[in-house]
């Protein structure tokens, strides 16, 4: 049964419910006269409907309650500890077996360059160019909708998560302080204890920037007036804070939030991860796009570095003509505990990964209702891929040893062991911490959102940029890149569940795993260039991820990052010749 939509466009509960329907009325003809069915009292006869419906009730209730039970013991009797015991074999996929698969294809991939494919020529897709409705005037639209900007009082935010969930938390805000007429005050990043980054605003992104680009859409200041803070008791805790649901619709806002801000002069949201719904007026996603595309720019320190890591990229790729594959890859120890998924490591892993989840969320995963099954884990693709796997991967689709990559990670989960496989198949590997002097990382070292932003920037100018375990860090670097490369997203997406099933099949034979993963390359390369039809309310279809349409008309200020680009590789070029 479909679950009916509420009105900002999540899942209701309105699914199937769990009381049972009425039982079907008595047919006329039901073997009993019609004289005998007047004589019976109609007493009896309810009582008759009652005892039924109270018997149907409790057999729904228990087969309700039953048909958990035997989903679970089915899985653990296919994957589970029992599976051993009663002489059931492991699904396709389960087990982690790609060391085994990598030792016996290791000679056939070592001398395999035959095949290498041009970095310069990997993306064969192109959107097709379309009639577009003429691109509204910047001042028509501001004059409609912006006149007199920030006129209902003072909009504070709290924004939560890692640099990008903070990120969509800031287009976010500047969308709803246009909807509410607000001034926004610079967002304040909270403190996060998997993060633990004390980073603000202006230490990641450039605060005049921001403030002069939004001007005449959204007005935004640094602080709160002194009235207002002294009002407070110069504590912003003191000021009214609203916990917005999830997804909440322009009607929540308007209905809710705008009475208050008008009422209070100020308000608090906290958090704000999320808080606005997708589907927003053309105007309202008008913003969003200014803010993600052209108000966020990393602030100078993060900007410098990271130009001189684009630069050193390219210097490093001379074979390739510059171009290098980005590789974002999750597999730090606390990924690798938060999955649940199972490696090679034994029992040491096991220990190791049992310590690192209960320091990282305090038993939450040893509550008695959840039930950890790493086998289903690997099989449904929600295993984050080895160094190992990545390497083998990009092997099979013909990229080979003389390709750059460059990979975008916190520390790796045992480095020296898992990395050494990726290092035998791409010997050209780099990150931020080889291509930078300890000196110039030294100011962002202990702050993993500014070193965020560091990777990201390189990945944004890859010529192929490789995504592992989805997140907010690849979705809105897809966005970005669609956005600048004429929709293309130049992104390789694993698909993962076919994988692991082609990792269990050690005895697979070279040419068979290099068919199968040329077919995901270009399966891939056809997805780059695709808009999904309907945009479901969630970060895999959000405008962040796919803005075009949408943000098409901001395209014209795409030029300022493609033309640095540029200029990182004019300097690439002065140095080669």
């Amino acid at each position: 049964m479909k679950s009916k939509t509420g009105g900002n466009g999540e899942a209701g509960g309105g699914g199937s419910s769990s009381s049972p329907s009425p039982p079907p009325s008595p047919r006329k003809n039901a073997g009993i006269s019609r004289c005998r069915r007047r004589l019976r009292p109609a007493k009896d006869l309810s009582e008759t409907r009652r005892l039924a419906a109270g018997i149907i009730t409790r057999r729904s209730l228990r087969y309700f309650f039953l048909l958990p039970v035997v989903y679970i013991s089915g899985l653990l009797m296919c994957v589970g500890p029992f599976s051993s015991l009663i002489g059931h074999t492991p699904l396709p996929g389960s087990v982690y077996r790609s060391h085994e698969v990598f030792r016996n294809l290791w000679h056939d991939i070592e001398f395999d360059n035959s095949t290498a494919i041009e970095l310069s020529s990997v993306w064969k897709y192109k959107r097709k160019s379309r009639e577009h409705k003429p691109c509204p005037n910047l001042t028509a639209l501001h004059r409609e909708h912006f006149v007199s900007p920030g006129l209902n009082g003072f909009l504070i935010v709290e924004a939560n998560g890692g640099l990008n969930q903070q990120r969509s938390a800031i287009c976010n805000a500047v969308a709803v302080a246009g909807l509410l007429n607000a001034i926004l005050v610079i967002p304040q990043f909270e403190f996060h204890n998997v993060w633990k980054d004390p980073s603000e605003f202006g230490d990641i992104y450039d605060e005049d920037h921001f403030i002069s680009t939004l001007d005449g859409y959204v007005k935004v200041v640094k602080e709160l007036p002194e009235a207002l803070m002294e009002r407070h008791n110069y504590n912003t805790s003191n000021i009214t804070s609203i916990r917005v649901q999830a997804w909440a619709p322009l009607s929540y806002y308007l209905g809710v939030v705008y009475p208050i801000l008008q009422k209070e002069g100020v308000i608090r949201i906290a958090p704000f991860a999320n808080r606005l719904a997708m589907s927003v007026p053309p105007h309202i996603q008008f913003l969003r796009c200014l803010t993600n595309y052209k108000a966020l720019r990393f602030s100078s320190s993060i900007s410098s570095l990271s130009k001189k890591l684009v630069r050193r990229m390219m210097e490093k790729s001379s074979r390739t003509d510059g171009k290098y594959i980005a590789v974002h890859l999750r597999f730090e120890e606390d990924m690798v505990a938060f999955s649940c998924c199972v490696y090679d490591g034994g029992e040491k892993e096991k220990v190791e990964m049992d310590s690192a989840r209960e320091k990282g969320w305090r038993g939450k995963f040893k509550r008695k209702d959840r039930i950890i099954l790493p086998n289903i884990n690997r099989v449904d693709g929600k295993c984050p891929l080895t160094p190992l796997e990545v390497g083998m991967m990009l092997r099979g689709m013909g990229f080979d040893n003389n390709t750059s990559i460059y990979l975008a990670s916190g520390k790796i989960y045992h480095a020296e062991r898992y990395l050494a496989p990726l290092i035998k198949m791409f010997p050209y590997l780099y990150t931020k911490e080889s291509l930078a002097t300890s000196d110039e990382l030294a100011p962002f070292m202990g702050y993993s959102s500014q070193l965020a932003a560091l990777d990201y920037t390189v990945c944004l100018f890859s010529e192929v940029f490789v995504t592992t375990q989805g997140g907010n860090f690849p979705h809105f670097l897809m966005g970005h890149r669609r956005f600048l490369y004429d929709g293309h997203a130049k992104t390789i997406i694993p698909d993962k569940r076919k994988l692991v099933v082609l990792f269990d099949y050690v005895t697979i034979s070279w040419r068979t795993f290099k068919d199968q993963m040329e077919d995901m390359l270009s399966e891939s390369d056809r997805k780059g260039i695709m808009v999904p039809r309907v945009r479901k309310i969630n970060r895999k279809t959000s405008v962040y991820t796919y803005p075009l349409p949408e943000c098409r008309c901001l395209q014209q200020f795409r030029r300022s990052e493609i033309d640095n680009y540029h200029d990182i590789l004019d300097d690439y070029n002065g140095t080669k010749t």
